[in-house]
């Protein structure tokens, strides 16, 4: 009975944490040093690089490179995920959990830490698939009235404060994004009409350029 109880306590862990937390036991490693130098959100950042990769730079499609990303934006993104308001499926499946437990301190110290990370680079690529990326990220597509993603984003999609960097992003999870904002899973009322015509061939474009600044 002890047992059973005793399992039943594990099975109520979300899969995530779960996951996430057997993967820093395995990989263990050095701790990065938070900016602030509490021990407690280097942890934090140690628990966040087994799906973000070291210092932020994801190799997996299926999270965001962090490095270099606008704090204001991790920090409105972090909240969100704490107080469940960003809800798009991923939000749920992986960051609810994780974010759960985060003090506005503990936010603003991780925020800081991956802000200061070096970017990755972009692949450059002379593909016609990049080349229709970029014209729409500086031009838009005025026959669908969607501006250029540079007005916003800046000229090299460094972004600024609470308008995220897209340069050197997974082209996949830019794609993935963009498609969560035309269907409103990620709700936001800007995205959403700059991205709810959008073709499946010019989100693939916009964000295949993306990846190569």
């Amino acid at each position: 009975m002890r047992d059973s109880k005793a399992w039943r306590r594990i099975l109520s862990i979300p899969a995530a944490l779960g996951l996430v937390a057997l993967t820093v036991a395995a990989c263990g490693g050095a701790r990065p040093e938070s900016s602030s130098g509490d021990p407690t959100v280097a942890g934090t950042v140690h628990v966040c690089s087994s799906c973000h990769g070291p210092d932020g730079r994801s190799i997996s499609p299926t999270f965001p490179r962090l490095a270099a990303q606008q704090k204001d934006y991790l920090v409105a993104q972090l909240q969100a995920f704490r107080d469940k308001t960003r809800a798009d499926p991923h939000a749920q499946t992986y960051m609810w959990g994780m974010a759960a437990q985060l003090s506005d301190q503990n936010i603003d110290a991780i925020a800081t830490y991956y802000a200061s990370q070096a970017p990755v680079a972009g692949k450059p690529s002379a593909s016609p698939e990049t080349a229709g990326g970029e014209k729409i990220f500086t031009q838009g597509i005025p026959s669908e009235s969607v501006p250029g993603c540079m007005s916003c984003h800046g000229e090299k999609a460094e972004g600024n404060g609470p308008i995220p960097r897209l340069a050197g992003q997974h082209q996949a999870y830019l794609a993935r994004q963009l498609e969560a904002f035309a269907s409103m899973a990620r709700a936001n009322e800007i995205m959403h009409e700059n991205s709810k015509d959008l073709t499946a061939e010019q989100i693939s474009e916009v964000t295949a350029y993306l990846a190569t600044l």
